[in-house]
């Protein structure tokens, strides 16, 4: 049996030959290997921040459920804190989230069957405050969708910087790419909400059939670039996520350079992003330095947008 185990504390995996990619084979003992192994970069992207256990008790071919909660029996040691939510459906509720401060907590999550891990774009000392803006680019279900996600990837980024912002850019490892401009932690999550829908609208007007800001798919011509998900409580998978697809593919950041038509985002599996580990070290770290002021840029856009 696989375990873990700092001093008297101990993580312990069960049902480690449990497939949970079917067509690939990969177990749930894959998994836990590869977040131990991952730890030391990826923890430093969830700690702090509220999060959401997405559970798939059966693999990816099975039902998955979002679970924001600690559940009952989580043992003492990892910690919550308590925000409100609002519900899709009205109302509001107090919810303790778990938050993943170590490589134990990490590996404890894999046992309670989360494949990817998603936390929240805040902490919890500043929870209205966002530590990034995102563009989630969503290509069309095209051969060629996420060659254009890429072109669309690096207009987004030569936006940015004619507005004097660095962006970092990853795959989503579920068909799409996340470009993310690390921010000061002093703009609102309306702010980066307005910033990004306004450079989203912006690029689609300068891009038609390439660029689109439509929010219903049967009107949609190009790549989406979801802009609403930069609000108050909205997760993402984090860098270095095992994503729920075939092949268990993974949410991994490059180099700009890297970010060509000829990548193939389903090539970067466990063991290719354990080996760029290795050899680059964390790509996203600069995303967690943030001290980007959004202020300036903002203004500029409201001014183009006039």
């Amino acid at each position: 049996m696989r375990e873990h185990r700092r001093g008297r504390l101990v993580v312990r995996l069960t049902s480690e030959d449990r497939v949970l990619f079917p067509a690939d084979g990969v177990t749930k003992g894959d998994l836990w290997d590869y977040y131990a192994a991952i730890a030391p970069v990826l923890v430093p992207h969830l700690r702090n921040r509220p999060f959401t256990m997405k559970r798939w008790r059966e693999g990816i071919r099975g039902p998955s459920f979002f679970q924001k909660q600690a559940p009952k029996g989580m043992p003492d040691w990892i910690p919550t804190r308590r925000f409100r939510t609002y519900p899709r459906e009205g109302g509001s509720r107090l919810v303790d989230f778990p938050l993943v401060q170590d490589e134990l907590a990490l590996l404890w999550m894999v046992q309670f069957h989360c494949i990817d891990m998603n936390a929240w774009y805040s902490r919890v000392d500043k929870p209205h405050r966002p530590d990034f803006v995102l563009f989630d680019l969503d290509p069309p279900d095209t051969r060629d969708g996420f060659r254009d996600a890429v072109r669309v990837a690096h207009l987004v980024r030569e936006t940015l910087a004619e507005l004097g912002l660095d962006s970092w850019v990853k795959t989503s490892g579920a068909g799409g790419i996340h470009v993310l401009v690390p921010i000061a932690r002093r703009a609102t999550f309306g702010q980066a909400h307005e910033f990004a829908e306004r450079v989203t609208k912006l690029l689609a007007s300068r891009h038609p059939g390439l660029v689109t800001a439509e929010w219903l798919k049967a009107k949609r011509r190009g790549v989406f670039v979801d802009y609403h998900q930069n609000g108050a409580g909205k997760t993402i998978a984090s860098p270095y996520s095992v994503r729920p697809k075939p092949g268990a593919p993974v949410s991994a950041p490059l180099r700009w350079d890297e970010l060509t038509e000829a990548l193939d985002y389903r090539e970067l599996t466990m063991p290719v992003v354990r080996k760029r580990v290795e050899r680059h070290g964390d790509l996203f770290a600069p995303v967690l330095g943030g001290g980007q002021r959004l202020a300036p840029a903002l203004a500029e856009m409201r001014t183009l947008s006039a």
